[in-house]
């Protein structure tokens, strides 16, 4: 527990520089939400754009802007959005389910895709399946997400209309739940194809690699000396040792795959945090993209928590050695 406080502190910590580095570059950036607003007014008084400066807070000095932006996230305030006219807190709630279903389904198909891969191509390293995983794995890293998603919109829009490719679902709705539910199903497997397809090639390469690794130890090979099937070795024995540097690596891309989404959600127009994202830094809505990046940077926190967790879970001898550590001095064992 001491060690769970702990870490929730030292979040806490990251979370307020996360806050103050993000408003600090959005200051940085040219333009604001006056001049947005006034062009698509086409154009507007000096009088009304000082007072809508005012208004929005934008005429006081950046420091002291920040501070207020601090202290009401504090008590829960995220602002008001200035293009879509409505809290951002509402706002980011309405769109947080889609991404969150979004990304924790291209993460699941990755992984099990990925090291299930890696697993059988590193059972036989020199047979056609490695040789396979190893060139979808160059292609699937090499080919940038957007552009799979718009090859995927290409052939099952055009050439085989099979999936959606547009939205999270049909416009008249379901009559019954499990239809609603088969509905956003459908709509989801090519934004989550596309955001899954680099994540594969990275865990098919990082299990095989780590498979092997795991194969080639004494105990493998003693546990095949005792006549153990080749499924008991492989899935029994090496894949808990085998699953360890995914876990790790699960942690470090999950902010990798927040930003992929924005890039898919666009492609699909997805209504999740994603498509937010671009629309309000294409209108300079502060608040709200702000207010996402503050939720983005939780979301990775949480993983990352998650995922350090998850090493005792694989490894025993992980949250063993953490435990003797934490023991008090003179303690019998």
């Amino acid at each position: 527990m001491p060690r769970l406080v702990k870490k929730l502190a030292s979040a806490i910590g990251l979370l307020l520089a996360v806050v103050v580095l993000n408003f600090l570059l959005i200051q940085l950036a040219p333009g604001d939400p006056v001049s947005v607003i006034v062009g698509e007014m086409g154009g507007a008084s000096e009088d009304l754009i000082a007072q809508m400066r005012a208004e929005y807070g934008l005429d006081k000095p950046v420091w002291l802007q920040l501070l207020i932006y601090i202290g009401k996230i504090c008590t829960g305030d995220f602002g008001f959005s200035y293009y879509f006219k409505q809290p951002v807190l509402d706002l980011i709630l309405q769109r947080l389910p889609a991404t969150i279903l979004l990304v924790i389904t291209a993460l699941i198909t990755a992984v099990i895709l990925g090291t299930l891969m890696g697993i059988f191509s590193a059972r036989k390293p020199k047979g056609v399946l490695s040789h396979f995983v190893t060139i979808f794995s160059l292609v699937g890293y090499a080919a940038p997400v957007f552009w799979t998603g718009l090859m995927l919109l290409i052939v099952f829009a055009s050439i085989f209309p099979i999936f959606p490719v547009s939205g999270m679902m049909n416009v008249r709705g379901n009559a019954t739940w499990y239809g609603a539910v088969f509905d956003v199903l459908h709509h989801l497997v090519l934004p989550a194809v596309t955001l899954a397809s680099i994540y594969v090639a990275t865990y098919s390469r990082l299990s095989r690699a780590s498979m092997l690794d795991v194969l080639g130890s004494d105990y493998i090979r003693t546990a095949r000396a005792k006549g153990l099937s080749e499924r008991r070795v492989v899935f029994g024995h090496a894949l808990r040792n085998g699953l360890i540097p995914v876990v790790t690596m699960i942690g470090l891309q999950f902010g990798q795959l927040f930003a992929g989404a924005v890039l898919v959600e666009t492609v699909f127009n997805w209504p999740g945090l994603g498509r937010l994202a671009y629309e309000s830094i294409l209108r300079r809505d502060y608040p709200t993209l702000l207010g996402i990046l503050f939720f983005s940077a939780i979301l990775v926190m949480v993983a990352n928590i998650l995922t350090d967790l998850a090493y005792g879970k694989i490894d025993p001898r992980i949250g063993g050695r953490r435990r003797k550590k934490a023991r008090p001095a003179g303690a019998r064992p």
